[in-house]
């Protein structure tokens, strides 16, 4: 079977050629041979991948199309959808790593001939691998215990095993997977398809970060049975330390993820995978399963997890959770789970801690010794990034003890604000430090600001708030009035330098009747380029947001992944907001360059020999030039910097201009750093005199 089965987009083909998408457009309209749309749509066809890659040989445009792009783009471009196409090719590259001869055989000859004997030759690996499905599992213990004895509904398997003709459409992708993974090897094969495809689709999945999901591997402690009811892409199953005769189990409501994630954990260790599909609160796969840890990240905030058809559940055994506490439900799923003494970490949202509706569970979980700690992440270290997310650390206890404590503790001090996420290094040092001495000790020593042993009795008052900001002390500053004085002497330098900036006495002068003209004419002419932010991109780098425009501040904005051409900046371009009705430009400078232009922004590109960037910027913040182009029609007021105006001057004139205009900005940054110092001092004086780190005088 040919490869035309398999399409690629233009943003494909420009990936492929290592071009612009504006080449990709060019091509079309100039060569009348170029490859004709094979579907998508009328404004994002898609192409025939054989056709495409043999038009750009032709053209002496591309040599040899990469392995990894040509196999990424054959699963992408899947007749059966990428999903499927992943799962075919797991299930292959799973057989290449455990049977490497049987794939030598099976795909010697023809795709048609492969296709017919790989079913044959896949089942030989997957029922090893994976074990009997659940379906049998269960009426296999029906038959051990007798009719009735298990009462959950049968999940279906995880994995399932394509037939011949389903697989002949993927025998080009299974023979580049092949191919690849004789470079870089089977696992690390599976894991690059896999990473691209979640990257490329970030809005239909949740993810769990590799190194948060090996803190929380590393709370649960070693364990030789561990379960994740809720497994998605398999990343916390995948970050269990493994061992033999260990066995990890996993279910999601998702066939694909769960799939997904049985083909994950057994390309990475050779342990035992059982993998269902099914809801874990509604049908849960291993209703007597008893595992040493339990690992998972919830849905968050779900009316619809079966509040009603599972009032009477034996599962509630600290209290039937309300309708909008599912987060608790599942905390009292994972109990049910466990072994007794075994430990369960899950991530939860902040508000589970906290809201009135669950506090009566908290109580019970504090109260039974069931709830051991709650950890405050910090901001960025997990969807929803703009959420300081919680880890509650939890064991099935086998006494109630006598005089319980739960162990809270904040990293959020840790976070960067930065595109990488926290100092996860940080994070884990100061958490599983403190947690292994409360494990040891059943208390730690108190850490001001970081984490503190506190007495169950302490937090059984009317709201049960185990928010760990509330209940630890300060973080100590012994040499506080120390560092208040340098911030001090930080501003009386900046102060100082602000002076030496401010503008000397502006000379009177009669209003200027220069000939005029405007930004659009100017981009028609060629004086400059004008681009407009998007809302995706390919690029992997910091964005300039229009909050980054206005407040003066380094890059700090993400895009998500598309196949719209990110537009980077370059040094000596000037970003217009569009929104608000501020007169605000930025020229961009090394430090800001290669920064992905962000929303509601506008980047013009002065040409060096005509204009000045310096120049455009300092006309473009004029307030009248601002008024008279922007609209008043909505209630946001939105600028059309086409029609912002510019004088036409001699180069020479631009750059006198432009120097004034450079020492401005100067000034303003050197005022907003001051304001920063300012503010930095006056808060630190206030926090100092209060908790008594600063004498009055």
């Amino acid at each position: 079977m040919q490869d035309n089965a398999t399409e690629v987009t233009a943003a494909g083909i420009a990936r492929l050629a290592g071009v612009g998408r504006a080449a990709v457009s060019n091509w079309r309209r100039r060569h009348a041979d170029f490859p004709k749309p094979v579907g998508g749509t009328e404004t994002s066809p898609s192409f025939a991948l054989a056709e495409v890659e043999a038009w750009l040989r032709k053209q002496g445009k591309l040599a040899e199309v990469p392995l990894r792009e040509r196999v990424w783009q054959q699963l992408a471009g899947h007749p059966g959808g990428p999903v499927t196409a992943l799962v075919h090719a797991g299930c292959v590259l799973l057989l290449i790593h455990d049977r490497p001869t049987v794939w030598l055989d099976v795909s010697a000859g023809s795709d048609a001939r492969m296709a017919a004997m790989l079913p044959d030759a896949l089942e030989q690996v997957l029922v090893p691998r994976f074990g009997p499905t659940p379906d049998r599992r269960v009426h296999q213990r029906r038959d051990a215990a007798g009719a009735g004895a298990v009462n959950s509904a049968p999940s279906a398997p995880a994995v399932h095993l394509p037939a011949g003709p389903e697989l002949l459409p993927s025998a080009p992708l299974l023979r580049g997977a092949a191919e690849l993974a004789a470079e870089l090897g089977a696992r690390q094969t599976f894991e690059f398809l896999l990473g691209r495809h979640l990257d490329a689709n970030p809005r239909q999945y949740t993810l769990t970060p590799a190194e948060l999901a090996r803190l929380m591997a590393e709370l649960a402690g070693p364990a030789r049975t561990v379960l994740d009811p809720a497994c998605g892409t398999g990343a916390l199953l995948r970050a269990v330390e493994t061992g033999p005769d260990q066995e990890l189990y996993g279910q999601d409501s998702a066939p694909e993820l769960a799939a997904l994630t049985a083909l994950r954990i057994a390309l990475h260790a050779r342990v035992a995978v059982c993998a269902a599909v099914g809801d874990s609160l509604r049908a849960e796969a291993y209703p007597e399963l008893r595992a040493d840890a339990v690992l998972c990240h919830p849905p968050f905030n779900e009316r619809n997890w079966g509040h009603d058809e599972l009032a009477y559940d034996p599962r509630w055994e600290y209290g039937f959770p309300a309708r909008t506490e599912s987060e608790l439900a599942w905390v009292q799923h994972a109990l049910a789970r466990l072994r007794d003494g075994g430990t369960a970490v899950l991530l939860m949202p902040p508000a589970a801690a906290s809201r009135r509706s669950g506090r009566r569970i908290r109580a019970d979980l504090l109260r039974r010794g069931a709830l051991r700690a709650v950890v405050a992440l910090p901001v960025g270290a997990a969807p929803p990034y703009n959420i300081p997310l919680h880890l509650w650390v939890l064991r099935r206890p086998d006494r109630t003890p006598a005089h319980p404590e739960v162990l809270l503790a904040d990293t959020g001090r840790f976070a960067t604000g930065g595109r990488g996420g926290p100092d996860w290094q940080a994070v884990r040092d100061a958490v599983l430090d403190a947690w292994c001495a409360f494990a040891r000790e059943g208390r730690c020593e108190e850490r001001p600001g970081l984490a503190r042993s506190v007495p169950v009795i302490e937090l059984l008052d009317d709201d049960v708030d185990l928010a760990p900001a509330r209940h630890l002390p300060p973080p100590a500053a012994p040499d506080g009035a120390r560092q208040l004085t340098a911030v001090r002497e930080r501003l009386g330098e900046t102060l100082r330098l602000t002076a030496d900036l401010t503008p000397p006495p502006a000379d009177s002068a009669q209003p200027a009747r220069w000939p005029l003209t405007t930004v659009g004419e100017l981009a028609r002419g060629g004086a400059l380029v004008m681009r407009t932010g998007g809302s995706g991109g390919h690029a992997r780098v910091a964005v300039l947001t229009d909050h980054d425009v206005l407040a003066g501040t380094a890059p700090s904005g993400t895009l998500p992944e598309s196949d719209d051409e990110a537009v980077l900046t370059e040094p000596g371009d000037v970003v217009v907001p569009v929104l608000g009705g501020g007169s605000v430009a930025r020229v961009i400078d090394d430090a800001t360059a290669g920064a992905a232009l962000g929303r509601n922004l506008v980047l013009l590109r002065p040409d060096s020999t005509a204009l000045d960037p310096w120049f455009v910027a300092g006309f473009l913040r004029g307030t009248a030039n601002n008024r008279q182009a922007s609209s008043y029609a909505s209630t946001a007021t939105r600028l059309d910097v086409r029609r912002l105006q510019l004088p036409r001057l001699p180069l020479d004139e631009q750059r006198r201009y432009g120097e004034r205009f450079r020492a401005l900005d100067e000034f303003e940054r050197a005022l907003r750093h001051a304001g920063r110092l300012g503010e930095q001092l006056v808060r630190g004086m206030y926090d100092g005199l209060t908790d008594g780190t600063v004498a009055p005088g």
